[in-house]
């Protein structure tokens, strides 16, 4: 794991839509304290499509919703772009996760009466902005659902409501997508299309996104997987396979059981 830690330490000087600084999360249960993020540093340079990774209970969907102004950190900072975002209230992080940040979850969550473009639209609506014509073209055409718009939920597969979900997020053109398992109510063929599209959005308008997932397979359509154990990032995969995924997630179990992560942290 030398060349893997290497790798975590370094500073590229990329552009960096969102990063943490040694951010630590802990909850109660009862009379037990557990860290659920300690001491977690990385980068998500813009414009990649980046997976959080690791074993249940790793602290992946944690570290997506401290990043994401969801949850609060007991210590460290959080950045997106150039702001931190750490000290903020609650009306300031509205705003924030509003205009600066794209979600994207597996339980879709449409307006059942509303069609797939009134969907798309509603949050740059509800923040009282007119949405960018040009942009939201090029959204539509690279989901896919020109031919869909009219429709409501309903009307659509999973996997047009999914996709749906992500034309949403895409459209307000935020700093970044934080996006939670977004197939996990998917069949592997809607899946597959759900995947393709965000991969495809990332080459071609340049989007950042961040995703939590604990399927090998789509970790494989990222650039890069950060991967966490015991609320530590252990190692980073540019690249990645589903099979080298797979191979590299079988090595943590050993040492989580004995209660040792496997490597060091770092800085992605």
């Amino acid at each position: 794991m030398k060349n893997s830690t290497a790798v975590l330490a370094e500073e590229t000087g990329e552009p960096v839509a969102a990063r943490a600084e040694n951010i630590s999360k802990r909850y109660s249960t009862g009379d037990t304290a557990v860290a659920a993020l300690d001491g977690v540093s990385l980068n998500i340079p813009r414009g990649q499509f980046a997976g959080i990774m690791g074993p249940s209970g790793s602290g992946k969907s944690t570290l997506m919703h401290c990043m994401a102004g969801l949850d609060s950190v007991d210590s460290g900072r959080v950045f997106v772009g150039d702001q931190d975002v750490t000290d903020l209230n609650e009306k300031q992080l509205t705003r924030l996760r509003r205009d600066r940040i794209g979600f994207i979850f597996q339980s879709f969550n449409l307006l059942p009466t509303l069609t797939a473009l009134e969907n798309i639209v509603l949050p740059i609506r509800l923040a009282g902005r007119t949405p960018d014509q040009d942009w939201l073209d090029s959204v539509i055409e690279t989901t896919g659902l020109r031919e869909r718009l009219d429709h409501r939920p309903n009307q659509l597969s999973g996997g047009q409501q999914q996709r749906v979900a992500c034309a949403r997020a895409l459209a307000g053109k935020p700093d970044v997508i934080f996006a939670d398992e977004p197939t996990g109510n998917l069949d592997s063929r809607s899946g597959a299309e759900v995947l393709g599209f965000l991969q495809k959005s990332v080459r071609q308008t340049g989007q950042t996104i961040v995703m939590v997932t604990h399927d090998p397979v789509a970790a494989a359509y990222t650039d890069h997987v950060i991967f966490l154990s015991d609320g530590r990032v252990v190692d980073r995969m540019p690249e990645p396979t589903a099979e080298k995924v797979l191979e590299r997630l079988k090595r943590f179990e050993p040492a989580r059981a004995s209660g040792r992560a496997p490597g060091e942290q770092g800085r992605i």
